[in-house]
C-alpha cells in the first residue's frame, strides 16, 4: 500500500525541516563567535569581496593583513578610534541609542546622514556579515553585535576591530598600515598617527593616511584634541581596553 502525503503531512514535514534550519544557524553563528572569542581572525568576508573585485578588474589582489594582540598595538589607537568613532563604546551595549536618535531626526529634517554605527556594529558586520544596507543584513547585525557584547567583552572586541578593519586598499588592520603608511609597527605608532588612521575610516578608500589632505588633517587634529580630553575625562572606564 503506497503512502498517501497529505497537506498535514507535508506542513509538518515543512515544519520540522525549519525548526532543524534555525537550530543549525543559531547553533553555527553562536559557535563562530565563541571560536573569534580566542581565535585570530585572519580572514573577513570583506577581504574576500575586495580580492574578488580586484580580480575582475584585472588588477593584481592586493591584501596586508598581519594579525597581532592588543598588547603589540599602541595604547593610542583605541584612544583614537573611540574619539573619532564612538566616545561612549565603553558604556554602551553594542548600540548607542543617542546617536541612533539623532540620526533619524536628522534624516527627518533632510540634512545629510549620519553614521551611527558603534565600534561593535562595526565589528560585527567586518568579521561575519557583508557590506549593504537592507533589513536583512541591518537584522543580521543586530544579533551578531549582541552576540559579541555578551561572549566577547569590550577588550575582545576592541583587539578584533584594529585588527581586521580596512584601514586602506587592500589594507586591514593597525599592523599593516604601520608597516605600510608609516614604516614602522603598531606598537611605535604615534598619537599623531593613530588620529591620521582614525580620520580615514570613515571611507579609507578615499582617504589615506599615508598622504592625507588639508581636511585629513584638520580631522587629526579634532581627533588629537578629543583624545587628550576623553584621557582626562573617560566616558567609562578605560581599565578595560588594557590587556590582561
Amino acid at each position: 500500500m503506497s503512502h498517501i502525503t497529505t497537506p498535514t503531512t507535508m506542513l509538518g514535514k515543512i515544519r520540522h525541516i525549519l525548526r532543524w534550519l534555525v537550530l543549525l544557524f543559531f547553533g553555527s553563528t553562536l559557535l563562530a563567535v565563541l571560536i573569534y572569542r580566542v581565535c585570530p581572525v585572519y580572514v573577513t568576508p570583506l577581504m574576500l569581496i575586495r580580492c574578488v573585485q580586484q580580480v575582475k578588474q584585472g588588477e593584481k589582489i592586493r591584501l596586508k593583513h598581519h594579525w597581532v594582540p592588543l598588547s603589540e598595538i599602541s595604547s593610542d589607537l583605541p584612544l583614537a578610534v573611540i574619539s573619532s568613532e564612538d566616545q561612549r563604546f565603553l558604556i554602551h551595549h553594542g548600540f548607542d541609542f543617542d546617536e541612533i536618535g539623532k540620526a533619524i531626526k536628522e534624516r527627518q529634517k533632510g540634512k545629510r546622514q549620519r553614521g551611527a554605527s558603534t565600534i561593535s556594529q562595526q565589528t560585527a558586520k567586518n568579521v561575519f556579515l557583508w557590506p549593504g544596507t537592507s533589513w536583512v543584513r541591518k537584522g543580521l547585525e543586530v544579533y551578531f553585535t549582541a552576540l559579541i557584547e555578551i561572549f566577547w567583552g569590550k577588550q575582545r572586541i576592541m583587539e578584533v576591530y584594529l585588527n581586521s578593519i580596512e584601514m586602506g586598499d587592500g589594507i586591514y588592520g593597525a599592523e599593516a598600515v604601520a608597516q605600510q603608511h608609516f614604516g614602522y609597527p603598531a606598537s611605535r605608532l604615534s598619537p599623531a598617527n593613530c588620529a591620521l588612521i582614525a580620520a580615514t575610516l570613515p571611507n579609507p578608500l578615499r582617504f589615506s593616511s599615508a598622504n592625507p589632505s588639508g581636511y585629513m588633517l584638520r580631522r587629526q587634529t579634532w581627533i588629537l584634541n578629543q583624545m587628550r580630553y576623553i584621557s582626562r575625562h573617560p566616558i567609562g572606564d578605560l581599565s578595560k581596553l588594557q590587556t590582561l
